[in-house]
């Protein structure tokens, strides 16, 4: 006895047939280049964050001014944004005087969100500021539900578990905090993950800007926010002693590098985010310290122990689950 679908294909003509099959196999095609795009931005986004990373500490190691390092990245943004619009990368939206509030609130989320991991910093150890702020996953799914009515399947909530808890095995150490340091810690990794939503939100939402011109619309804002920071924190002051006694050629070169590859971790992360969802950003950015702690013990010998190596893997296999 023949089934459904063989008597349907029996009363359509033959090229109806074909085409149908045709467009399901294109539709299967189409899906799995759109998989393969993904994660060919998400490979990017971890190669230049880790390496972003990395320079970052080796800069902080000599230029100690966190605020004046973040403004540079956001002058190099302007800069490199404003080559690309001169040169015909992107065209600029007409935004109404609403549209323009919410880019400077964007700006001003950015900002307070470094000057509260810098601040909260200096109340708990690190083990700890590691800890809370690897539960940023669980407040995008917060922020998900609670302002857009989005749920996630069963099996994803099981596996922001482990990749949750292994950043916390992995960094365990020393776990002090104030009580300040505990609520602005907490805070920090809430607006981290509001930021990681937002940005999605700016790019696929009502306003669809491209990351380019989102970048170009930002980085200005940042830019005056982080230097009025570091005005405000005497990281000036500092900085202007620091340049009379200690910068050279060589310093500028390395501090133009670090801000160029900002730049294009900037348009990278924008990007991924459009594509892969904030959810998943947030669960890269816990899988990228866990590659940075492997990095550590490859190449400067840091010593883990077995709750470390137990952290790893856990993380590790909840990204995997989670992909």
């Amino acid at each position: 006895m023949s089934s459904a679908s063989e008597q349907r294909d029996k009363l359509l003509p033959a090229a109806a047939i074909s085409n149908a099959r045709s467009q399901g196999v294109s539709g299967v095609a189409a899906e799995q280049d759109s998989v393969r795009t993904k994660y060919a931005w998400l490979v990017l986004y971890f190669s230049l964050n880790l390496a972003l990373t990395l320079y970052n500490k080796a800069v902080m190691g000599k230029f100690p001014f966190p605020y004046l390092l973040t403004g540079i990245h956001a002058a190099c943004g302007s800069l490199g944004c404003a080559f690309f619009y001169y040169r015909g990368a992107f065209q600029l939206s007409r935004l109404s005087d609403r549209e323009n509030l919410t880019l400077l609130l964007f700006s001003t989320l950015y900002t307070i969100n470094i000057a509260i991991s810098n601040v909260s910093l200096n109340l708990v150890t690190i083990p700890f500021h590691q800890i809370v702020r690897a539960m940023t996953p669980f407040f995008t799914v917060i922020i998900y539900r609670v302002i857009f009515s989005k749920t996630y399947s069963r099996a994803t909530y099981i596996s922001l578990i482990p990749v949750v808890a292994g950043v916390g095995f992995a960094t365990a150490g020393d776990y002090y905090f104030t009580a300040m340091g505990f609520f602005l810690t907490l805070l920090g990794a809430f607006l981290a993950a509001l930021k990681t939503v937002v940005t999605n939100r700016m790019q696929t939402g009502r306003l669809k800007l491209s990351p380019l011109e989102l970048l170009y619309r930002m980085s200005p804002l940042a830019f005056v926010q982080t230097m009025v920071y570091a005005l405000l924190t005497g990281e000036v002051a500092q900085a202007q002693r620091y340049a009379a006694e200690k910068m050279g050629r060589r310093e500028v070169i390395i501090l133009l590098g670090n801000g160029v590859l900002a730049f294009g971790l900037n348009v990278i992360s924008f990007t991924a985010n459009k594509k892969t969802g904030a959810l998943t950003m947030t669960v890269a950015a816990n899988i990228k310290q866990i590659l940075t702690i492997i990095l550590s013990v490859m190449f400067w010998g840091l010593a883990v122990g077995w709750m470390n190596g137990l952290g790893i893997c856990l993380t590790l296999a909840g990204g995997a689950w989670y992909a």
